[in-house]
């Protein structure tokens, strides 16, 4: 039977606990921080405040008020009994912080899944664990009241009418880090489970209907037809294209495991998938086994770190539904980031990243001209080796609506905090 989250993480949750630095020391250790754009914190301890993933909207439509989790400590995974608050940082008011709720569902790489609700940024929402199921809130603005939604939320449709919910129960069981700790995975011993998988959500209702079974995918053959019907499947990054017709989901397995070592062995293996957002219409868009970062350019392409067949490593553009296929930004994007597109009149811009450099241990945020082939680094960002594995802090650049400013997590002065830059500047002299 597959090991658990705690199994899993003992052996390099230890040794990272016991090396952890989280003061001012650490950036000693790294090359210097350097910024080309005005940046300043938005957040400060002695707490520590990031958001999480690239693909979530973390600014309200003025761009003022900006989405963050706050945590007390650092340095190891979370347990079910660790509760994290939620808020936001008002830019126009000096920075004030609002508590607006808790939560004990959540990670270091993707926090709870905090973000923006509909155009008009009308309410937010996170998740969190209510007794035996994992759900999610919503708080509207107008009236601070919350209500619950009886399934977390992975993504949601522009427009804030669905989202899209997936067992993370199960991705806490295969890929610690992105799930949440709390509750068992109900399906441990089952490699590709039929009531297992991704739910479309109506946000108003709270309805649920699931649209894709990891028994489903499992299915699907490869490119050489095989079905790895030994291997343990999950769901895992998911996002809805802007018209709200179409979604990503990666599908991925881990090939084999060892009852007798109880770990699973070898990595995992990816593809992606598209589908109606009635989990009808699915195609497999990348069978590479190698797809990680991406981003809906528009409604029908993809941009994607991955390696195509007879393809070197990097980004390339995907049409849905075709196997129209394009290199992107090779020479001056070389390796994996967490890339997104400013929204217009800005989107022929490449907001992206990278993990820290094996020499200096700095993190560079940069922005990529497409038209132009122009790559402008915005800054590096000292990441102290203690940072590293599950409890990392990747900058994961997010742009506000206006494209002009960007967020990003850091833990270069004592702490992860986040750090808001000014691009316009940048923009105005392209």
């Amino acid at each position: 039977m597959p090991i658990s989250r705690r199994q899993f993480q003992l052996a390099a949750a230890g040794a990272g606990a016991s090396m952890f630095m989280g003061g001012r020391g650490a950036a000693a250790e790294t090359g210097p921080l350097e910024t080309f754009v005005p940046t300043r914190a938005v957040t400060r301890g002695p707490l520590h405040h990031w958001f999480g993933y690239y693909d979530k909207r973390e600014f309200d439509p003025t761009n003022r008020l900006i989405l963050a989790n706050q945590v007390g400590f650092e340095g190891r995974g979370p347990t079910g009994d660790d509760t994290i608050k939620v808020g936001f940082v008002d830019t126009a008011d000096s920075d004030a912080w609002h508590e607006i709720g808790t939560s004990t569902a959540w990670g270091w790489q993707q926090g709870c899944m905090l973000q923006w609700v509909g155009a008009e940024g009308q309410a937010i929402l996170w998740n969190d664990r209510q007794a035996d199921r994992f759900v999610c809130r919503v708080r509207q603005q107008d009236d601070g009241s919350v209500r619950t939604i009886d399934r977390p939320i992975y993504t949601i449709t522009s427009d804030g009418r669905y989202g899209l919910s997936v067992d993370f129960r199960r991705i806490d069981n295969l890929r610690p880090g992105y799930g949440y700790d709390g509750l068992s995975d109900p399906h441990v011993s089952n490699r590709a489970p039929r009531d297992s998988g991704i739910w479309r959500v109506d946000l108003a209702t709270g309805e649920s209907k699931l649209i894709m079974s990891l028994a489903d995918v499992a299915d699907i053959p490869w490119p050489d037809g095989s079905r790895h019907s030994e291997a343990w499947h999950y769901f895992n990054h998911l996002l809805i294209n802007p018209q709200g017709n179409r979604f990503i989901v990666l599908h991925r397995y881990r090939p084999k495991f060892d009852p007798q070592t109880r770990r699973f062995q070898g990595g995992f293996v990816t593809r992606m998938i598209t589908a109606n957002l009635d989990g009808s219409d699915r195609y497999v868009l990348d069978p590479s086994g190698f797809t990680s970062h991406f981003i809906w350019k528009n409604d029908r392409e993809v941009t994607t770190w991955t390696k195509p067949a007879g393809m070197p490593s990097g980004f390339y553009r995907f049409t849905d539904q075709t196997r129209d296929v394009s290199a992107v930004g090779h020479g001056k994007m070389p390796t994996n980031g967490h890339n997104t597109y400013l929204p217009p009149p800005y989107d022929d811009w490449i907001l992206n990243d990278t993990y820290p450099d094996r020499e200096t241990s700095r993190q560079t945020v940069f922005l990529y001209h497409v038209p132009s082939d122009r790559r402008v680094d915005l800054g590096h960002f000292p990441s102290p080796p203690a940072y590293r594995g599950e409890w990392r802090c990747d900058t994961h650049p997010r742009s506000s609506d206006d494209g002009t400013r960007v967020a990003i997590d850091s833990p270069h002065d004592g702490g992860r905090q986040v750090f808001l830059l000014d691009i316009k500047e940048v923009l105005d002299s392209a």
